[in-house]
């Protein structure tokens, strides 16, 4: 399974309708994602739309939209692996989820990334950053030392630039595509998702 988070703000509590441009990033993206995914059997996607805009801290909305939407996933598909794939505050909340048991790897985009956000967690998961080099929204660097910590400590934490690219996703947009393409469909090809995707609690 695919589930795929959008971004957003650091404080709103507007609505997100379904026409933010934030959101529509992640909905042509999830499209994509789903035309790659016909060719692995029973892999669904499936696109988050958080409930706010915002962040919120310290209430952090969109974790909890997060948590809900993989509690769905596990109640509806119990044993299945999750991976993330999320753009900006998206790609931050993919990552604070990577320990939960059925997430099994995070694609973050241009995440927004806290010097205070925990990178301890990220053991038993597979974990890409990428962010263009002309992005002026959030931090390319922070990314970038983000995987290298997480690096060092032994987790399977990578980060790639990619040139020319800003922070919408909509300027060579077929790069992010077809790094999310790689990423997911190596990952879901794997023997170790694929086991834990055949497996079913009694």
């Amino acid at each position: 399974m695919v589930l795929v988070l959008h971004g957003g703000r650091s404080r709103s509590v507007e609505p997100v309708k379904p026409w933010r441009l934030a959101y529509l990033r992640t909905w042509w993206l999830a499209l994509r994602i789903r035309r790659t995914a016909r060719a692995i059997p029973d892999v669904g996607v499936w696109l988050l739309r958080n409930r706010v805009r915002g962040w919120n801290e310290p209430t952090r909305d969109p974790l909890v939209d997060a948590h809900w939407a993989l509690a769905e996933i596990r109640s509806r598909y119990p044993g299945t692996n999750v991976v993330l794939i999320g753009h900006s505050m998206g790609g931050r909340a993919a990552l604070l989820l990577a320990a939960e048991p059925e997430v099994s790897g995070v694609c973050a985009l241009a995440p927004w990334i806290a010097a205070s956000d925990p990178w301890e967690h990220l053991e038993n998961t597979v974990v890409l950053l990428a962010h263009g080099d002309r992005d002026r929204t959030t931090s390319a660097t922070a990314s970038k030392d983000y995987a290298h910590k997480a690096g060092l400590a032994g987790h399977d934490v990578r980060f790639r630039t990619l040139p020319g690219c800003g922070h919408a996703m909509l300027r060579h947009h077929r790069r992010w595509d077809n790094l999310v393409r790689d990423f997911v469909t190596g990952l879901l090809r794997s023997p170790a998702h694929e086991s834990g995707t055949e497996s079913s609690p009694e």
